[in-house]
């Protein structure tokens, strides 16, 4: 019965305002007061009921809570038999508490919006070769499932036929659609604009994508920051000392009325919800923005980062070495190209894929005679001659001669960052290959917002050689670079900088950065990294996508602030009511709670600006837009 009375506030709280307008319509149209004093009675029984059950289950657990306080406040002005007073509290306490519910609701909106694109149903193949639709539930990994222009990816997989572009919003939050093709990866919750694609199960249910980015948002919402729990602390204390001091004023002024007003302008409803608000408000925009923050309480530590360290390797980098440049020495391209083709496709470097990703379609010869020497490169025989696929230090060890052009050619290569690969065939050197991993697009420009935003250390830490590293860090501006850094020596160099009282933020993606994510104070995981380094993190960037860093520091910033802008309004509200209670005349307790509510509904609003929250950039990019149209229709 009482869990329906609490159920019903809803329709109590109509019933309510129904007999409260009913009561003053009767009074001054009719002049009856028996219908005037019988409609306040009846909204006052009824409007306190579900408040009084709800203090009782707060009193169960010895607290104190704002039910509590308007309880008492409601009976008192009744005992008084001042009804006007007491029906018009409980409708504004009870219709203050409607509204809180409706729009903290709206703040949960990014949970609702991840559920609800995951799409319930999906094409699988079946053993004839047909596709016939199942429950997504019923898909293993290892399915092949069939995804149409418009309909949305039902699991993470690989496209295995097919090709379109999809729109990952959901998960990156950018708008731009993605061209998949053969080998791609795909992620459950995205749209296919146009094209028909067959994809391979990777990870179903809640090992998508998705399903740990839903679980990860619902954690963090969930979770308290130290100033909820501080506030929590607070409401503890604070609520009975409102009690304590209405019976004090009670007994030195005898003034029964005063005393149930200050129960009632006492009521710290709008402290405590202000900054769970902003919190869940904060976390839903990261999610619909490609950032993941686990938990409230990384949002202070981060919004505080002075000192930001970087992995160079798939953080910086986009971590898949490319050929920059091919320089050749000889007529011959295609033969050298198709004898370089026949080694390389023995080899498992890293180095060896970029080079046989550029080269493409070659013509593939047997190879005899390997000889692998470790730190330099490999020689082979292949088609009778003998080719040497390596390093300066090889071609120096097989006695390949190095004339002025190709060391001018190697000198400037390595200068700029790029591992060289010298191939000779029969002792002559006929073409040279400079691979270096590309720099992630806009990473430059990100790292500049980084530093307007506060961050004064931007410091590389790389297994890398110092040179490369260098190299790297005078292109992108970085403060401070380190090369030859073993993961200890990442995780030392962090702790070090945390002993001199540094807030550090650790930006990386592997299994040998996950102890110097764990160390730092901010661990930040790109969301494309490896599983380890992605739990032992405390922020994600969804998708690997750089650009939302800034993003997910101007965030926490603007959390931060909207945090104690809330804790202001409240506390501010409090001490004004109080003021004009104890100093005029135009406080009582209808107008006490109406501002009350209105606090609450003013920190709630607040906090849900952070839900439109956009990067300054962002804004500037849009204005520029649309004065660029507008230059355009002039």
């Amino acid at each position: 019965m009482q869990r329906n009375i609490v159920n019903w506030k809803n329709k109590i709280t109509l019933v309510s305002a129904f007999l409260i307008v009913f009561s003053f319509a009767s009074k001054w149209t009719t002049g009856n007061r028996d219908f005037y004093a019988w409609s306040l009675i009846i909204a006052s029984i009824l409007g306190v009921v579900p408040i009084a059950i709800q203090a009782i289950q707060a009193l169960r657990v010895k607290v104190i809570s704002i039910d509590v306080l308007v309880t008492i406040a409601v009976a008192g002005a009744f005992l008084m038999q001042n009804y006007e007073e007491s029906a018009i509290v409980t409708f504004l306490f009870l219709f203050g508490a409607f509204l809180e519910q409706r729009t903290l609701n709206k703040t949960r909106s990014a949970i609702r919006e991840l559920t609800e694109m995951v799409p319930q149903n999906a094409l699988k193949r079946t053993v004839d070769g047909s596709f016939d639709e199942v429950p997504v539930d019923e898909v293993l990994v290892g399915d092949v499932l069939l995804v149409k222009t418009g309909a949305k990816i039902p699991v993470d997989g690989i496209v295995v036929s097919g090709e379109g572009h999809i729109n990952e919003a959901g998960i990156t939050g950018e708008a731009v659609p993605v061209r998949k093709e053969k080998d791609a990866n795909v992620y459950a919750g995205t749209i296919l604009e146009n094209g028909t694609i067959q994809i391979t199960a990777d990870r179903v249910g809640e090992d998508t994508t998705f399903g740990k980015i839903i679980e990860l948002v619902e954690e963090a919402q969930d979770s308290k920051s130290e100033a909820e729990r501080f506030i929590d602390r607070f409401s503890k204390y604070y609520t009975p000392a409102v009690l304590l001091l209405a019976f004090v004023v009670w007994l030195l002024t005898n003034n029964f009325e005063l005393a149930i007003t200050m129960l009632v302008l006492g009521c710290p409803g709008a402290l405590v919800i202000g900054v769970p608000v902003s919190n869940v408000a904060g976390i839903g925009n990261g999610a619909r923005h490609g950032v993941l923050l686990k938990g409230s309480e990384v949002i202070r530590d981060f919004s505080r980062t002075d000192t930001m360290l970087f992995d160079k390797t798939g953080t910086l980098t986009i971590g898949n070495p490319l050929v920059s440049e091919t320089r050749y020495y000889t007529a011959g391209k295609e033969e050298v190209l198709g004898y370089l083709a026949s080694i390389e496709q023995e080899s498992d470097h890293p180095l060896a894929r970029a080079i046989l990703e550029e080269i493409g379609n070659a013509t593939f010869s047997p190879v005899q005679n390997t000889e692998v020497v470790k730190g330099a490169g490999i020689v082979a025989e292949v088609k009778g001659h003998r080719v040497a696929v390596g390093n300066v230090v090889l071609m120096e060890q097989v006695q390949v001669p190095l004339s002025e052009e190709v060391k001018t050619d190697i000198s400037r290569l390595s200068e700029s960052g790029n591992s060289v690969v010298l191939t000779s065939v029969d002792g002559v050197l006929k073409l040279l290959m400079g691979v270096r991993d590309p720099i992630r697009p806009g990473v430059k420009e990100d790292l500049g917002r980084l530093k307007k935003m506060g961050v004064k250390n931007l410091v590389m830490l790389s297994g890398d050689n110092q040179g490369t590293v260098d190299v790297v860090s005078r292109e992108l501006g970085l403060t401070e670079a380190h090369g030859h850094m073993l993961p200890e020596d990442k995780s030392g160099y962090v702790r070090k900088l945390k002993d001199k009282g540094r807030t550090v933020a650790f930006v990386g993606d592997g299994v040998n950065d996950s102890p110097s994510l764990a160390l730092a104070d901010i661990g930040i995981a790109m969301g494309n990294g490896t599983d380890v380094a992605i739990e032992t993190s405390d922020v994600v960037l969804v998708n690997s996508d750089f650009s939302r860093l800034p993003h997910a520091l101007g965030l926490t910033k603007a959390m931060t602030v909207n945090m104690k802008q809330n804790i202001a309004i409240a506390v501010g509200v409090v001490f004004v009511l109080l003021g004009g209670l104890l100093f005029s005349e135009w406080v009582n307790m209808p107008v006490g709670m109406l501002v009350h509510e209105a606090s609450i509904l003013a920190v709630i609003l607040n906090g849900m600006r952070l839900l439109r929250y956009r990067p300054r950039q962002y804004k500037e990019m849009i204005f520029n837009k649309h004065k660029h149209k507008e230059r355009k229709r002039k």
